[in-house]
């Protein structure tokens, strides 16, 4: 057995893989922090925002909704300013609308996992992929999923990171049936 091939190449990356990608994961806080990651990715590789990673959560104040949703035009100018994140205009302002967006939807009782666990009916999708060209890159849930973000203010929640979001939060277990994780994250399930 041999991990899903798209993880090989440094050992940060095979550590994500081996512990974190498509473990379900429930926690709002954290949901929040993959998906402004994963629209941060937006035409970059993933490999990129995972070296990243440490430093987002240092200069986004441990993604603490609040605050972000509070950034004057002086904290995007140091976030513009600071080279260990994507420097890019619109994804930080995406950032800083999507606390706001996620602050909104909270205030109406409802919790984000929940908001985007509904799109999987709450249980993650069990797939059995053999090749990576079997992954797809949407889906009917990540369509619906991006539907429903940007008609509550969330940007760039394409179809296309929604699913990435999906497969990192283990809404879908994308592990190939060939990788040792595929069976251990089958195994788990979401509380």
């Amino acid at each position: 057995m041999e991990r899903c091939p798209w993880c090989e190449g440094f050992d940060l990356y095979r550590e994500y893989h081996d512990t974190e990608w498509g473990v379900p994961l429930r926690d709002d806080r954290a949901l929040f922090e993959l998906l402004i990651l994963e629209g941060a990715q937006a035409g970059l590789s993933w490999a990129t925002i995972l070296k990243k990673r440490e430093n987002y959560r240092r200069v986004f104040d441990g993604f603490n909704l609040e605050r972000i949703a509070n950034y004057d035009e002086n904290k995007i100018a140091a976030l513009l300013a600071d080279p260990g994140i994507v420097r890019n205009r619109a994804k930080i302002a995406a950032a800083i609308g999507n606390a706001r967006a996620y602050l909104a939807l909270c205030s109406q009782g409802r919790t984000f996992g929940d908001f985007v666990w509904q799109f999987v009916e709450g249980q993650p999708i069990r797939n059995r992929w053999a090749s990576l060209n079997d992954v797809p890159a949407r889906t009917p849930q990540s369509d619906a999923m991006s539907r429903a973000l940007s008609k509550a203010g969330f940007k760039f929640v394409g179809s296309t990171i929604c699913y990435a979001f999906m497969q990192a939060a283990g809404m879908v277990n994308d592990h190939l049936i060939t990788c040792p994780r595929h069976d251990e994250i089958d195994a788990m399930r979401v509380s």
